[in-house]
């Protein structure tokens, strides 16, 4: 859906046929990003097992299968148009160029566990200037950071347990990380957006964090975030069935 700032009703751009694998449709799609270059939309179809690319130019009514054969949950595109994708079967996360079927192991790929070489249902992802990846370890309850050809990861959020001390996560999801270094992660079960400075040994809470509930200071279970140009967080209150809009600090 796209929804333009305003509107009281959202547009259809991609999928409404009903869930399914045609090539006109979707099946719990997790993840999207705009790819301006091409004015088209790559998206994981987590059902389907793909990514799939949609034009966003008139008259385009179905997609293209980019990569198949994939528990896709994240993506995220760099500055050289690297296309990352965390793939949820595998616990890792790989990096491709577009048209590359395979791509090349950046984070995980190790089985399934704790370790610092491995991820246990990896899902957003976020890639900075140097090519270091970020990865919401969900199962982990941890943020990792993948230095650009590292064999392991370093713990940069998270990694206590399970709980809802400020130490901890349950399930963090979304993910994003600012020039200085800081990452903001929603914490999915705790309802809130924690935030970590770089090298912090705990987080601070940004919103929420005031029990499950429908109001403007509360969530239902959190997903993804972004922040616009301005400096302003979204975040999707995926219980609510609601993208909420923070001015912060």
């Amino acid at each position: 859906m796209q929804w333009k700032m305003g509107d009281t009703n959202g547009q259809v751009v991609a999928g409404g046929n009903d869930k399914g694998n045609r090539l006109d449709q979707l099946d719990r799609p997790t993840d999207v990003l705009v790819d301006k270059e091409t004015d088209s939309l790559i998206m994981c179809d987590f059902g389907n097992r793909r990514v799939v690319r949609w034009s966003r130019r008139s008259g385009i009514i179905q997609g293209k299968i980019l990569i198949d054969n994939i528990q896709c949950r994240g993506l995220f595109m760099d500055d050289q148009r690297y296309l990352y994708v965390s793939d949820n079967d595998k616990h890792e996360v790989r990096r491709y160029k577009i048209g590359d079927k395979n791509g090349t192991l950046v984070a995980g790929g190790n089985g399934k566990g704790a370790g610092l070489n491995q991820l246990n249902s990896p899902i957003y992802i976020f890639v900075n200037q140097q090519q270091s990846v970020y990865v919401s370890d969900e199962e982990n309850n941890r943020v990792m950071k993948w230095t650009k050809g590292a064999k392991e990861g370093i713990v940069v959020a998270g990694g206590q347990g399970y709980g809802d001390a400020l130490t901890q996560f349950r399930y963090p999801k979304g993910l994003f990380v600012d020039t200085l270094g800081t990452i903001y992660v929603t914490d999915s079960i705790n309802d809130r957006v924690m935030r970590w400075p770089k090298g912090a040994k705990q987080g601070t809470v940004v919103v929420g964090g005031n029990s499950k509930g429908e109001g403007a200071n509360q969530f239902n279970g959190l997903f993804g975030l972004s922040f616009n140009r301005h400096g302003n967080l979204y975040v999707t209150d995926w219980g609510n069935h609601r993208v909420q809009r923070f001015d912060i600090e």
